[in-house]
């Protein structure tokens, strides 16, 4: 997925002179997670800048640049850090074009390493996508294959308002077939990521792989489990959703995010209200514990949700 992500930012670096890299280490080092790498030698220093460690300097410095007519793309070492550069991105990059009257176009995407599973403790393993989708104003977008993270960041480059583009950091070394020319994917539309009839799983990033990989198992008993992957959490395919759980009558929805006040809470309610009629079980919904990130392994996966947290919501909605 790392390679994709690359692919996406060296063809819109080509296509369009007014893309630009900022960010630590993404230059000479390629990157914490090496997916810059090379592009500072094909690009030059003017469009792959190493910054000081500010992100709160450099994230105010992209919405400024993208006020003023460049398309930057931001990599925050970890999503954890911007909580040190939340008044640039929630005040200033979700507001700017609202406040101008539409005058002040804010076309920046940050990209933002999420999510545990890499014993990173505390300050390094957070998934906090639910405080930017919470905003208006800002796009957040949340793939979990090599293909959508190559479409949605193509689409979230060309977009005209700022993108916060999580990247799971276990979902970097994931592959699949992706398309060597460039391409979109619309931002705000889900994908159906395995089809069935008994329930539905909406899940994002890796939780796709793991309700995939419970879909798998319980297969074998006979049990059919839709697999629904928003692709983006704002804007919100709720139609979709919604259009899988009329279908199985069934919903559970897992995220890596804390289930207390997380998105998950949101698709419930609107599945709640718009297919009430349609349910035979409540929602379930499964998030992390809450709790701060452990640095142990196994502290850390018991507050991570794993596959046998979905599997064991998914047996709740069949079976109460």
């Amino acid at each position: 997925m790392k390679e994709a992500i690359r692919e996406a930012l060296d063809q819109e670096m080509a296509r369009d002179e007014s893309v630009m890299l900022l960010g630590e280490d993404i230059a000479f080092y390629g990157g914490c997670f090496q997916v810059t790498q090379g592009l500072f030698e094909k690009y030059g220093a003017k469009r792959v800048m190493d910054t000081p460690i500010s992100e709160a300097g450099f994230v105010g410095a992209c919405v400024g640049a993208a006020i003023t007519g460049l398309r930057p793309v931001a990599e925050l070492m970890f999503m954890d850090f911007a909580t040190v550069c939340m008044d640039p991105i929630v005040n200033q990059a979700a507001k700017s074009r609202y406040m101008s009257g539409g005058a002040n176009k804010v076309p920046m995407v940050l990209r933002l390493p999420n999510g545990g599973g890499m014993s990173g403790a505390e300050h390094h393993s957070q998934s906090l996508e639910t405080w930017f989708a919470h905003m208006p104003g800002l796009y957040v977008a949340c793939p979990s294959n090599p293909y959508d993270a190559k479409g949605l960041m193509i689409a979230s480059i060309r977009n005209d308002n700022p993108v916060m583009f999580c990247e799971h950091k276990l979902l970097y070394g994931t592959t699949g077939e992706v398309p060597e020319e460039a391409y979109e994917e619309p931002l705000g539309r889900a994908r159906i990521a395995r089809e069935g009839r008994d329930a539905t799983v909406v899940a994002t990033q890796m939780m796709v792989h793991k309700a995939l990989r419970v879909a798998e198992k319980l297969a074998e008993e006979g049990i059919s489990v839709e697999v629904v992957d928003p692709r983006t959490i704002s804007p919100l395919d709720m139609d979709a959703i919604v259009t899988s759980v009329k279908k199985t009558h069934r919903a559970v929805v897992a995220h890596e995010a804390y289930k207390f006040c997380g998105f998950g809470a949101e698709i419930a309610s609107t599945i709640m209200s718009e297919a009430f009629d349609y349910l035979d079980a409540p929602v379930i919904r499964v998030g992390a514990k809450f709790a701060p990130i452990p640095y142990n392994w196994d502290l850390e996966k018991e507050i991570i949700p794993q596959d046998a947290d979905i599997e064991k919501a998914v047996r709740e909605s069949l079976y109460r």
